[in-house]
């Protein structure tokens, strides 16, 4: 689910706690979080709702003036009218995070812990890690076809990597974050 800049500004001053969205299938879950850039946001309701039953309150708590405003930014999109309720609960923590780029020996060895897991059978980081080190702000799609892996499959392994403070989303592509740079550095050297 993305929130737009100026949504997750309302949302985080008070001025909206409801977002609509049409899904074919749900991208958020009742009890669950979105960690957006911007911060952190509750996801406290999902609920499916027909048009008709979008009241002039749900409006106002969505920050629409109207109906037409919601028909506008629903446009033409398929699937079934969802209603969010949506609050916010703090900043991102994956910023400190990246930004710690002095990595301890306990923190190095932990980090290359998980990595090993996530790597299972078929080691994908340590690729995946050079490759935005070597060409920052590169298009997803650009970066999955040099590795050989679906677009969808590679942003979602970024997203596991961005995660762990290791790498950060550009306007376009990605870049490894001080921590990341931190961590492949090791990596490479103890290669």
């Amino acid at each position: 689910m993305l929130i737009n800049a100026a949504d997750f500004e309302a949302i985080v001053a008070g001025r909206v706690d409801t977002a609509f969205r049409r899904w074919v299938r749900p991208t958020v879950k009742t009890g669950g979080t979105l960690t957006t850039a911007a911060g952190v946001l509750a996801i406290e309701a999902v609920e499916a709702v027909p048009l008709n039953g979008v009241s002039e309150q749900d409006l106002k708590r969505a920050g629409f003036a109207d109906r037409a405003a919601l028909d506008v930014m629903l446009g033409n999109r398929t699937g079934t009218l969802h209603r969010i309720r949506l609050r916010y609960v703090g900043a991102d923590p994956r910023a400190a995070l990246r930004e710690a780029s002095a990595l301890s020996e306990a923190d190095a060895a932990e980090l290359s812990q998980t990595i090993e897991r996530m790597d299972g059978a078929t080691p994908w980081v340590r690729n995946t890690l050079e490759l935005i080190g070597e060409r920052p702000g590169a298009p997803a799609q650009e970066l999955a076809d040099v590795l050989g892996r679906e677009t969808p499959k590679f942003k979602s392994n970024v997203r596991r990597l961005k995660s762990l403070g290791l790498t950060e989303s550009l306007t376009v592509g990605y870049r490894l974050s001080p921590r990341g740079e931190s961590w492949l550095a090791r990596a490479i050297a103890s290669a």
